[in-house]
C-alpha cells in the first residue's frame, strides 16, 4: 500500500469545522522575522523530512512505542515555526483516533497530539500547541515521536507519512514532506508496560492532552490547504 500525497486532501475535508474553531496558539511563534526557507531548486522542499526506523509491529494496549523524525535544512537560512503533520492510512480504514496516542517531545518535555479522522477515513494529527520547530542553515533537528493503540485496535497494515508546514499567522507553507513508514498492528501478548502503567508512571495529561483540538484543526486545515497552493512541487 502507496501512500500519495494524501495531505492535501484531508486538510480540504478539515477546512470547514478548522475555520469554526478557535484561534491559533495562545503561545507565540518562534522567530517569526525568519523570512527566507525557500529551496534553492525550483520543486524540491527546503526541508528535507524523514521518518527514522520505527517498530515494525505494534501490539494494541502495549505502552507507546517510538521512532523519530529528522527535519534538515537544505538552504542557506534559518527555517522556524515549523510544524510536522503525520497521517496515518491504514488498510482496512477502521482505525479511528480513539485508537491512536501520538505524542512528541519539545524541549524536554511530551507533547499529546490530537488525531482527526477525515473523509477519506485517514487519521491526521498536527504537532501543534508550541511555537513549532526552528533549523539552522545545513542543521538536522531530530524530534522524537512515540506512538500507541488502544487494546481494541484490530489488527491492521498501516502506512504512515509526514510532512512539514511552516506556520505563518493563521496560514503557512508546505515545506517538507517524508517518505513512506510501514508497519502492522498485531494481535498478541503485550511485549512491555501496558499503557495503563505508562498513564500510572507520568499521568493522563502525558497522554490524553485533550485540549489542544481546535489548535490542532486550525493548524490543519488552513495551513496545509494554502501551503499546498503556495508550494507547487512537480513530478512527486
Amino acid at each position: 500500500m502507496r501512500l500519495r500525497r494524501p495531505l492535501a486532501l484531508a486538510a480540504i475535508t478539515l477546512t470547514a469545522s478548522a475555520l469554526t474553531a478557535l484561534g491559533p496558539t495562545n503561545e507565540a511563534p518562534a522567530d517569526t522575522g525568519t523570512q527566507a526557507c525557500a529551496a534553492a531548486k525550483r520543486g524540491d522542499f527546503p526541508i528535507d523530512t524523514r521518518i527514522g526506523e520505527g517498530p515494525a509491529t505494534y501490539h494494541p494496549g502495549d505502552a507507546p512505542r517510538h521512532f523519530s523524525l529528522d527535519l534538515t535544512n537544505t538552504t542557506a537560512t534559518r527555517c522556524a515555526d515549523l510544524h510536522p503533520v503525520l497521517v496515518l492510512v491504514d488498510e482496512a480504514r477502521k482505525l479511528t483516533p480513539k485508537h491512536i496516542t501520538l505524542e512528541f517531545r519539545d524541549a524536554g518535555r511530551w507533547r499529546p497530539v490530537t488525531v482527526e479522522r477525515t473523509g477519506r477515513d485517514e487519521n491526521i494529527g498536527v504537532f501543534d500547541g508550541f511555537p513549532g520547530f526552528s533549523v539552522g542553515a545545513g542543521d538536522t533537528v531530530t524530534v522524537d515521536v512515540r506512538l500507541a493503540f488502544a487494546d481494541d485496535t484490530r489488527p491492521d497494515h498501516v502506512v504512515a507519512n509526514a510532512a512539514l508546514v511552516r506556520r505563518k499567522d493563521d496560514d503557512g507553507d508546505w515545506v517538507g514532506e517524508s517518505d513512506d513508514y510501514p508497519f502492522t498492528i498485531e494481535e498478541g501478548e503485550a511485549t512491555g508496560p501496558t499503557l495503563a502503567d505508562e498513564l500510572a508512571r507520568t499521568g493522563p495529561r502525558a497522554l490524553l492532552g485533550l485540549g489542544v483540538a481546535a489548535g490542532t484543526l486550525l493548524l490543519a486545515g488552513t495551513t496545509l490547504v494554502v501551503g499546498a497552493r503556495r508550494l507547487r512541487v512537480g513530478g512527486r
